[in-house]
């Protein structure tokens, strides 16, 4: 006799499987953790497998997870495309998605895998850049949506989370215990100047170990324990690790995610996006 997967439960699969946590996934979701953690456990059950496994603050997949991980996206995708092509209003046309490097995971390709779902036939053009920027394409009608990573929310924005920035370093690395300190950042990047003069502040002698506009160059620098690096509280990559200095280094400030939404053409499309954004980064 034929069995059914059960496709709510397959989502919440895949939501915890790419947020790397049943938080974030719940509000992303827009359900509570225990409607999800019931979820993963009946689709468990069902299959007779065990699919995640704790590591540290969040969750890793067994291997059995990672071969169920292809098939419900595959699933997911073709369930989506079906219910939106035979459902949903057709709209077409491309909408501009700006956002800033050190954002993007973990919440916009769920941002954007649930967009396209909805809309089949709307485009989303993802320009992947720093704040300065993306608010001069905003400013000259180049985007549609952006998302940027500031102290202060300006005119016509709304501020979707606000988090610490934190110091980040190689698993287990020694370098942020060197002296002189060594930084590796994007030549733009807006937190630059802020950290160095912080630096200075504190009497901490430092240097800069690389400088590029490549986000990959500065990965590789800092997660080979040559240099230190901040990003947003929760926005780091895995192979990044928070460095708990003890006072060592000195504190940073809050910075906040603000989202700016043009209220010009782009019609429902456009709020769907923004709508999604904002339960996005509420969810993290």
């Amino acid at each position: 006799m034929p069995r059914n997967i059960d496709m709510v439960a397959l989502r919440s699969f895949v939501a915890v499987a790419e947020t790397g946590g049943v938080t974030r996934a719940a509000g992303f979701l827009n359900l509570t953790q225990s409607a999800v953690s019931m979820q993963l456990k009946r689709l468990e059950e069902s299959l007779a497998l065990s699919l995640f496994e704790r590591a540290g603050r969040g969750v890793a997949l067994t291997a059995a997870g990672e071969q169920l991980l292809s098939y419900a996206r595959r699933m997911l995708r073709l369930n989506d495309e079906i219910y939106a092509r035979l459902t949903a209003q057709e709209y077409e046309g491309e909408v501009v998605l700006g956002v800033p490097h050190d954002v993007v995971y973990p919440a916009i390709p769920l941002v954007l895998q649930r967009f396209a779902a909805d809309f089949p036939r709307v485009r989303v053009q993802l320009l992947s850049s720093f704040t300065r920027r993306l608010v001069s394409q905003y400013a000259r009608g180049e985007a549609d949506v952006i998302l940027t990573t500031e102290s202060d929310l300006r005119e016509g924005g709304e501020t979707l989370v606000e988090r610490p920035l934190t110091w980040l370093g190689a698993p287990a690395g020694e370098a942020w215990k060197r002296r002189p300190l060594r930084l590796a950042y994007e030549q733009e990047c807006i937190f630059r100047l802020g950290v160095q003069e912080r630096l200075d502040a504190a009497g901490i002698e430092w240097e800069m170990a690389v400088s590029s506009n490549s986000s990959r160059t500065i990965e590789a620098t800092v997660s080979a324990d040559l240099a230190v690096h901040t990003m947003i509280e929760g926005t780091e990559p895995r192979h990044f690790e928070r460095i708990q200095h003890g006072g060592a280094l000195p504190e940073l400030w809050p910075v906040k995610v603000n989202m700016y939404a043009s209220d010009q053409g782009g019609g429902p499309p456009v709020r769907a996006l923004a709508e999604m954004l904002r339960q996005a980064y509420l969810a993290g």
